[in-house]
């Protein structure tokens, strides 16, 4: 009969959690996922910019190689010392020329005021997100010395307000076709 009594008591009895428990325990959950959210949008806030600043890098790469081909085949830059476009004499033997002279400009582009430049090819974008204006410094063929050079300067930077994330390309390019 004590079985029973027992077993009876239980079924009618009131007991279960408090409303402080359920309040505590709520707020140790609310704290505990606001915790993990944050985590996790850090975490896709951080591969975003990381793939961001990687695609510019790799842009201005192949930018820059793309560049360096035409400026090799080249017999002249105009205008000489640092600017921020140049225009490029490329002779009808050059696979890009088309089969006859040509001129080509590479021009930076300002997006945002001071901030960020896209290097240009005929006003067709080649690589974004530089931060400087003057990119391209020409050294003009000295005679009997040594032939035309452009050094092209690219700071790649997706927040110029982060300059710790500021990534620096730098060629140097010899124009083969220029006389010494």
């Amino acid at each position: 009969m004590s079985v029973v009594r027992r077993l009876r008591r239980r079924l009618t009895g009131q007991a279960g959690y408090t409303m402080m428990e359920l309040l505590i325990v709520l707020a140790i959950l609310g704290t505990v996922t606001g915790a993990i959210s944050t985590l996790f949008i850090q975490a896709s806030n951080a591969e975003f910019d990381m793939n961001r600043r990687f695609q510019a890098q790799q842009s201005a790469r192949v930018a820059i190689d793309k560049m360096r081909r035409e400026i090799h085949c080249s017999s002249g830059i105009t205008p000489t010392g640092v600017s921020s476009s140049i225009s490029v004499s490329l002779p009808a033997q050059c696979p890009s020329a088309g089969g006859g002279a040509t001129t080509v400009t590479y021009d930076m582009n300002q997006v945002v005021a001071g901030q960020r430049y896209q290097l240009r090819r005929n006003n067709v974008v080649l690589a974004d997100f530089s931060t400087q204006q003057n990119a391209f410094s020409y050294a003009a063929p000295v005679s009997g010395v040594s032939l035309g050079k452009l050094t092209v300067t690219l700071p790649i930077n997706t927040k110029p307000s982060d300059t710790g994330k500021q990534w620096k390309l730098v060629a140097d390019m010899v124009l083969r076709n220029t006389t010494r």
